[in-house]
């Protein structure tokens, strides 16, 4: 009863100040939920902007949408976003991914803020992990065996297609999983990836080897992508659910999709390839970005060593008489 007096009181206090309570409770309920704000406003406003839209939609479907959807964007609480965040380290995503999903509402609800949706924006200030997302993983040989041997065997075909696709040509997951039959030329063995396609914005030509063509060799040409779900008959979207599959059977659960490209990388550094070279195929603006991938195994580094040592050694010990 008392609350309820508090209630009258307060009521009766911003009717006098020229407050209309039932008005703006009318006003909040105006406001559209997040989901439809994302599929009818977000979305269709980055499509054309933002290369990486798929992600953003796809972080926003398979995560976001449950538990925050339904809510009006004015009902978005920061503790709970807080909460969400924190929460999906537990589901075994990286602190970097973790972040991906709070950089994505952060943008979006600014640019409700910015169209006036929305007066607050309550993700601004949540603190990230900002993980060091530069520290690369490299399948020495007897683990890139393994992931080759459960690639060569499982049942998903397709997916395991990808895989043998990324070590085959050092392409991103997004270029892999738009890549379409117009864009290769098997007859001179290159792939042009559009730019539209490509994360810097350019196009690039990527050369294909043998692992490469093997693959093309294994795929049908009924569909315009290479990549084709047998289930949907529509392109992969993310193939991140299986991946964590064939990497736990082939024992390397530290290996992400990306670290393939690593390895693309590294392959072609212990091949004694330059990093110029490297630098063009990966699509590199600038050669120092390559230098993150350009790993040198350590049997590499002892035979370089090696080279040095012989100007030391002595030609012959002089035998005893």
């Amino acid at each position: 009863m008392a609350e309820a007096r508090k209630q009258v009181i307060k009521l009766k206090g911003e009717t006098s100040t020229g407050k209309d309570p039932q008005a703006e409770e009318k006003a909040r309920k105006a406001v559209i939920t997040l989901d439809d704000f994302m599929t009818d406003h977000y979305l269709p406003f980055v499509m054309p902007r933002k290369r990486s839209w798929r992600r953003d939609e796809e972080l926003y479907r398979i995560r976001i949408k449950d538990p925050f959807g339904h809510l009006r964007l004015n009902q978005l609480d920061r503790k709970a976003l807080q909460t969400f965040h924190a929460s999906l380290l537990k589901k075994n995503l990286s602190p970097a991914s973790c972040d991906h999903h709070i950089k994505l509402l952060r943008y979006a609800l600014n640019m409700a803020v910015e169209w006036e949706m929305l007066a607050v924006n309550p993700v601004k200030g949540i603190k990230l992990f900002n993980a060091d997302n530069k520290v690369e993983h490299y399948l020495n040989d007897e683990q890139l065996e393994r992931l080759l041997h459960v690639l060569r065997t499982d049942a998903n075909r397709t997916v395991c297609f990808i895989c043998m696709w990324l070590l085959s040509t050092g392409a991103r997951l997004n270029e892999a999983l738009q890549a379409t039959h117009s864009q290769i030329d098997a007859t001179n063995r290159i792939w042009r990836i559009p730019a539209a396609n490509s994360k810097s914005g350019r196009g690039r030509v990527v050369p294909l080897n043998d692992s490469a063509l093997y693959v093309l060799a294994q795929l049908g040409n009924e569909h315009s992508h290479l990549f084709i779900n047998k289930k949907t008959k529509l392109p992969y979207t993310t193939i991140m659910k299986v991946w964590d599959r064939l990497r736990t059977t082939a024992g390397v659960p530290h290996i992400r999709i990306h670290d393939l490209r690593h390895g693309y990388a590294s392959l072609l550094i212990n091949g004694g390839r330059s990093i110029y070279e490297v630098s063009q195929i990966l699509g590199h603006a600038d050669v120092k970005v390559t230098q993150r991938y350009a790993h040198l195994s350590n049997k590499t580094l002892q035979e370089a060593a090696n080279t040095a040592s012989v100007l030391v050694k002595p030609v012959k010990a002089v035998e005893a008489a």
